[in-house]
């Protein structure tokens, strides 16, 4: 009976001790971090040695705080044994080491890269964003080829394919999609400064070209693109085209996030492929005053609609030419607003570099600004207007 009474009670123990040795505390700190490293904080009057709270969780001391905190530094530390350190009685909390980075401001900015680091008008000439800029992010620019030697991309822009001409030279001889790159990448008006550019080459010396050579460029990217990337197809055309947008729903499945303009024929976007389809970012155009884009002078406007998740400036975009490797140019589109949200994920995917499609989607779409109330957006438009930092 007596041993018995002593093993129940060592059980007992046994059941009473374990959830004190295994209790866990959730942890601080939301967002991108240094894995392994945390930062703990002891409770006030605590004085108990790093060295001795260390012995019991694993882990190694990095840097002991000795004036504005009270607590420590620690790598190479498994979440598990982290969440039990924060759960000690000694110990306040405990975060985890984040990652931050430093901002470069562009002074006498474009009018479109000042537009989307604020919230509110008057513009103030200045454009601020990560120093990263979207370092080791691929741009892979579906269009009319781009002029890779220009001034703008500074060494960063590559030839992926022609499938135009079925070779590997993807130079432009439309110019539309050498500005397109530059309103991504270009190092002065660029959203991304330090993205790399790849031409993928699907549109003629006309700015025409068809579902083959268009499903070809999005078949190329998924089989020899690398990630992190994002795709922008400033290009499109009125009606469902189920072909087109399979394509790109399969490669948006092997990591690629896509960028497409909503089109400039004043209609609802929902009408048009491949600004339809519901898993991409398809972007409307706005101008200097917040209205959406409209161009009397060709009889065109913006597309609009619920088909249309964000809005970004898309009116008089200076940015590079394919005329010679200095010159630049004017233009506007839904085709110029689109690669300033494929330079906005840029930057995402820089920081979170196995973000999916659509955490880049929610991003963006979650952190545009909501209050400049945006004007003739047409039934259905989300008031939403690009916003890069917070």
């Amino acid at each position: 009976m007596r041993i018995n009474t002593c093993i129940a009670a060592a059980l007992f123990a046994t059941v009473l001790c374990t959830p004190a040795a295994n209790a866990q505390q959730a942890l601080r700190g939301e967002g991108e971090a240094v894995p392994g490293s945390y930062i703990v904080v002891l409770k006030d009057g605590v004085t108990a040695s790093p060295q001795s709270l260390l012995s019991k969780y694993d882990g190694r001391l990095k840097r002991t705080y000795k004036a504005v905190l009270n607590g420590f530094s620690v790598r190479d530390m498994s979440e598990h044994q982290a969440r039990r350190l924060a759960a000690d009685p000694k110990v306040s909390y405990v975060q985890r080491n984040l990652v931050l980075s430093g901002q470069t401001t562009q002074w006498n900015a474009p009018w479109n890269l000042d537009r989307i680091d604020q919230r509110a008008l008057p513009l103030n000439a200045q454009y601020t964003y990560p120093d990263n800029a979207a370092a080791g992010v691929r741009a892979y620019v579906l269009d009319s080829g781009v002029r890779i030697t220009h001034n703008e991309f500074e060494g960063r822009a590559s030839h992926g394919f022609d499938f135009i001409d079925d070779d590997a030279n993807a130079s432009d001889c439309a110019g539309h999609g050498t500005h397109v790159a530059g309103t991504i990448a270009g190092r002065t008006s660029g959203v991304a400064k330090r993205a790399q550019v790849v031409s993928v080459r699907v549109l003629g010396c006309d700015n025409r070209s068809d579902q083959d050579s268009v499903v070809s460029g999005i078949d190329w990217v998924t089989l020899n693109g690398r990630r992190p990337a994002v795709v922008n197809m400033s290009l499109g055309g009125l009606g469902q085209d189920e072909l087109m947008e399979n394509a790109i729903r399969r490669s948006i499945a092997a990591g690629f996030t896509y960028v497409l303009a909503a089109g400039n024929d004043g209609r609802d976007a929902c009408g048009f492929t491949p600004a339809r389809l519901p898993e991409a970012i398809t972007v409307g155009a706005t101008d200097r005053n917040d209205n959406r884009s409209v161009w009397p002078q060709w009889g065109t406007a913006s597309n609009w609609g619920r088909c249309v998740d964000v809005w970004a400036p898309g009116s008089d975009i200076r940015s590079a030419s394919s005329a010679n490797d200095f010159a630049t140019r004017l233009d506007s589109g839904t085709s110029m607003a689109a690669p300033g949200v494929a330079g906005a994920a840029a930057l995402f995917l820089s920081a979170n570099p196995n973000a999916t499609n659509q955490q880049v989607r929610d991003a963006l779409v979650n952190g545009a600004t909501t209050t400049a109330n945006l004007r003739d957006l047409r039934v259905g438009s989300p008031d939403r207007l690009l916003r890069i930092g917070n």
